[in-house]
């Protein structure tokens, strides 16, 4: 029964990311403005954004603090998730084209998808006026990892919740 549920939820999975998924034949502003959307989640804005604010003080530097302990902490439980569970990605299973280079071979959860959830929610509770427009950046860069061929929408979406306990365990320990 168990097994049947996780071919049935891995099959929808499929079908939704190859309805989202960018044409190749796409415009190529299209496909410009969803690869900087994405690139906004990578290893080098995400540290930025979370490190480079450690040097102001005060709240700033509070919010900065949480940002970057959850950045970490989410990170690595990405990484431990993604060797174990070694989910191929897209194009290795249904040849899909990619608009970005892939970072691994791993799909599942999505790295990119968790950073930007990390740092939206840790800054967003720190700084409560910026949420919603962190929150909807967020979940435009998480959309576009799916929207670009790279994630499934369950990578994406487990990568968010996975940022999302982490900053919930984060603020009750702090």
């Amino acid at each position: 029964m168990t097994t049947s549920l996780l071919i049935r939820l891995t099959a929808h999975d499929r079908l939704l990311m190859q309805r989202l998924v960018i044409a190749p034949t796409s415009s190529r502003a299209t496909r410009s403005t969803w690869a900087f959307i994405t690139h906004l989640g990578g290893a080098g804005p995400s540290v930025l954004a979370a490190g480079l604010p450690l040097l102001a003080g005060g709240e700033v530097h509070l919010g900065a603090r949480l940002a970057l302990m959850t950045l970490v902490l989410s990170h690595l439980a990405v990484q431990v998730v993604k060797r174990t569970v070694a989910r191929r990605r897209p194009v290795q299973v249904i040849r899909c084209v990619t608009l970005v280079r892939q970072p691994d071979c791993f799909s599942f959860p999505s790295g990119h998808a968790t950073a930007s959830m990390s740092l939206a929610l840790a800054y967003g509770t720190a700084f409560p006026t910026w949420g919603v427009l962190l929150l909807v950046l967020a979940l435009l860069i998480g959309f576009s990892r799916v929207r670009l061929g790279v994630h499934y929408p369950s990578d994406v979406l487990i990568g968010q919740l996975m940022a999302a306990g982490t900053v919930s365990i984060l603020r009750t320990v702090l």
